[in-house]
């Protein structure tokens, strides 16, 4: 049962609101997911040099060419520890699609 306290159209406003809201949520996916094509290729990796790992079982995770809307900008490499035992590092990469190119984010495979 409704109070009395709330008009229709306060209701209808509230139910909009809580719909607006559920549409938001269910669009975050889909705009992490977006790709931006790159018409200007990368540079070339920046090798760099590094210590041994900080803990046993640590993998290095080598850096990357990331776009920052105007130019590619160096993410240094670091070290990272595996989810799970067996778990291998797949690196960033650079793919020439749609006449540009997009950039693969690294994942545990």
């Amino acid at each position: 049962m409704i109070p009395e306290s709330h008009t229709t159209e306060e209701i209808i406003a509230v139910k909009k609101i809580a719909l607006t809201l559920l549409l938001a949520l269910c669009m975050v996916p889909a705009a992490s997911m977006a790709q931006v094509v790159v018409r200007i290729g990368p540079p070339a990796p920046i090798v760099e040099a590094h210590d041994r790992p900080p803990h046993e079982g640590w993998v290095w995770i080598d850096g990357y060419h990331r776009w920052d809307g105007h130019r590619y900008v160096w993410v240094r490499g670091h070290w990272g520890r595996p989810p799970h035992p067996g778990a291998v590092w797949v690196p960033h990469r650079w793919e020439h699609r749609n006449g540009g190119y997009v950039l693969v984010e690294g994942h545990w495979r």
